[in-house]
């Protein structure tokens, strides 16, 4: 049986302008890769990085889905369905 992302309904923005990790900025940090909140448009830092605050987003406000905002990457991620719920033609690439 196949499993299927429950939070799509949840999606509000798709893309930023954004290019920083806000968090990361504030405490004079450096990131790897940045991922945006599909729910809010916050933009965080990926796993890969050392502070992992678009994980910690996800834990604190509950927003289950992101996706990258690196040039050429368009997939996107369900932090509480565990799962890449949407085909990745769906999404806008970010330039």
């Amino acid at each position: 049986m196949s499993r299927h992302c429950t939070h799509l309904n949840e999606i509000h923005h798709t893309t930023t302008e954004s290019r920083v990790c806000e968090d990361c900025v504030k405490t004079g940090d450096s990131w790897v890769h940045l991922r945006l909140c599909l729910v809010c448009g916050h933009v965080g830092c990926c796993d890969s990085s050392k502070n992992r605050h678009a994980t910690k987003h996800f834990h604190g406000s509950h927003h289950p889905l992101v996706r990258s905002i690196e040039p050429g990457e368009d997939w996107v991620w369900c932090y509480a369905d565990e799962m890449s719920p949407v085909p990745p033609m769906e999404m806008p690439m970010i330039d």
